[in-house]
């Protein structure tokens, strides 16, 4: 194959596959991996070396003194803000070059033949394909497993939102905005009963720990009060989304 520069619509592309797949999976025998470098007519050394271009960029990545790929140019940092600047915006592209790319989920044509014309069928199928991308990056963020009890049964496991959906629109589908947790936690979380401190301790809300608890309250909750979560491999939680959980959400 000839030796060729990456397009803008290329590097969308490769960076929506960046989020989507846990940092230790990026290698050449990855199906994913393979897959779009077929669609692209690259070589799959050429698709994870991308992948590891973008990786040099993440802040959680460099915290743990991971440095990904040495050489990088600036196509890959012009994206990587793009993405940053407007998750909700890129998130909606991305996903639609993918399926242009490489026929992955289903059509969003088909999609909206479920709703009727207008604006509003435009807004449900972007949330729709948004909460996919969204569901995606931070399970894979956190390695397909629940950061508070390590559970990976990926049926139970859901991509909370740290600042609810309806409130923070800019941040819907920023992976900094989420937390893989298993259900009976996610609703928890959903709920106020516990939060995700700063120091990223599990707090648990007075409304839990002050009445009366068999067995099951003991296990499921009571026991997980101030256990530190797993961090994620990367797209760390923004401080600020925390604080707000713990100040608005939270049931002190």
């Amino acid at each position: 194959m000839s030796r060729r520069g990456w397009t803008r619509e290329e590097l969308i592309v490769a960076f929506n596959l960046y989020c989507k797949i846990p940092f230790g999976r990026i290698h050449i025998r990855n199906p994913l991996v393979i897959q779009l470098a077929e669609s692209l007519g690259r070589t799959p050394s050429a698709v994870s070396w991308k992948l590891a271009n973008f990786a040099r960029l993440d802040p959680a990545l460099k915290k743990r003194h991971i440095a990904g790929a040495t050489h990088g140019g600036q196509a890959e940092i012009e994206i990587w803000n793009e993405f940053n600047d407007d998750w909700d915006k890129l998130a909606f592209e991305s996903e639609r070059l993918l399926q242009n790319t490489v026929g992955a989920g289903r059509d969003m044509a088909e999609e909206m033949e479920d709703f009727p014309e207008g604006r509003t069928r435009e807004a449900i199928i972007k949330a729709r394909v948004n909460q996919g991308f969204f569901r995606a990056a931070v399970l894979a963020a956190y390695g397909l497993r629940c950061c508070i009890t390590g559970l990976a049964v990926s049926q139970l496991l859901n991509a909370s939102h740290i600042v609810p959906w309806k409130v923070d629109a800019k941040n819907r589908t920023n992976p900094r905005n989420g937390l893989c947790l298993n259900a009976i936690h996610d609703r928890a979380f959903d709920c106020g009963l516990l939060t995700i401190m700063a120091d990223m301790k599990v707090r648990l809300s007075p409304k839990v720990k002050g009445r009366t608890s068999d067995g099951a309250e003991r296990e499921f909750l009571w026991r997980f009060e101030g256990a530190t979560i797993t961090p994620p491999s990367r797209f760390t939680p923004d401080p600020a989304f925390l604080q707000y959980h713990n100040q608005i959400v939270f049931s002190e």
